[in-house]
């Protein structure tokens, strides 16, 4: 009986022992993988208005949401895979705004005011983003340089689209997000006549055409080129037969009256012979 005591207390006390060597090991690699974390939070440099997280399914995820942001920051890490920048004040995206970032797969820009995307803003992305949310913006336009090569599946949902010819060109030259083509809607368009506003945009363009009018008034413009310049010429033709009809007259006579001077000259040489 003491032995079997003796044998329980001693089970016991290992039990105890080793209970304080796991939660020893669980504390040190916790403290370990804080410390790696933190460490490899000051390695990629993440910006002060943002948080910055890593996952191997992913990669770094980099999240400017709800920061009032008036540019995008310029110290993103090289290395981001997903950044949202929604719900801030942004205006414009730069030429250079997100120039080096060649792995983004995924960027959220909904919920601002931009008005413009400059011709190259999204030059470095071509081969690697995926998905683009421009939704909830006030954009009218687009330039087709802004997006380049550019095959991302992009949200123009719940913008104030001014449906014209411009618009017409370049939606086709991207990769639009279908879920959200219904709200892509013309708020204004040109020729106003065409009643587009309130409108799906991918409805219009199938039963309208905003070029037309566009068109015909280039048709016209090129007929007044084309008359302007028929009419510039024709003035030069008459100008330069005018101002060279009295030297060409001048030079005839001159013709004319060689002979008259080459026998007169022949006449004296001869008298000249005889005396």
């Amino acid at each position: 009986m003491l032995f079997l005591l003796l044998m329980f207390s001693f089970l016991w006390e290992g039990h105890i022992v080793a209970s304080c060597l796991s939660l020893t090991s669980m504390l040190f690699l916790h403290i370990l993988d804080v410390c790696m974390s933190e460490s490899h939070q000051a390695e990629i440099r993440c910006p002060v208005s943002c948080f910055c997280s890593e996952s191997v399914d992913d990669g770094l995820v980099v999240r400017c949401s709800d920061m009032n942001l008036i540019a995008v920051p310029h110290d993103l890490p090289n290395t981001t895979r997903h950044l949202y920048l929604d719900n801030n004040l942004l205006l414009t995206i730069p030429s250079d705004a997100f120039i080096g970032l060649l792995l983004l797969f995924k960027l959220d820009l909904s919920h601002n005011r931009l008005v413009h995307l400059e011709p190259g803003a999204f030059c470095d992305q071509a081969d690697s983003l995926s998905s683009l949310d421009l939704s909830f913006n006030l954009l009218e336009t687009l330039d087709p340089g802004a997006f380049g090569e550019l095959r991302a599946q992009t949200n123009l949902s719940h913008n104030p689209w001014l449906c014209d010819c411009h618009l017409q060109l370049a939606m086709p030259q991207l990769l639009l997000d279908t879920s959200s083509l219904a709200e892509v809607v013309c708020n204004t368009s040109e020729p106003e006549e065409l009643g587009a506003q309130g409108t799906p945009f991918i409805l219009v363009v199938t039963d309208l055409d905003f070029c037309a009018a566009l068109r015909r008034t280039i048709d016209i413009a090129m007929l007044i080129t084309m008359f302007g310049w028929f009419t510039m010429v024709i003035s030069y033709l008459v100008y330069y037969v005018r101002h060279n009809q009295e030297d060409a007259i001048r030079h005839l006579e001159y013709l004319k009256s060689l002979p008259n001077r080459q026998g007169r000259a022949g006449e004296s040489l001869t008298r000249g012979t005889w005396l």
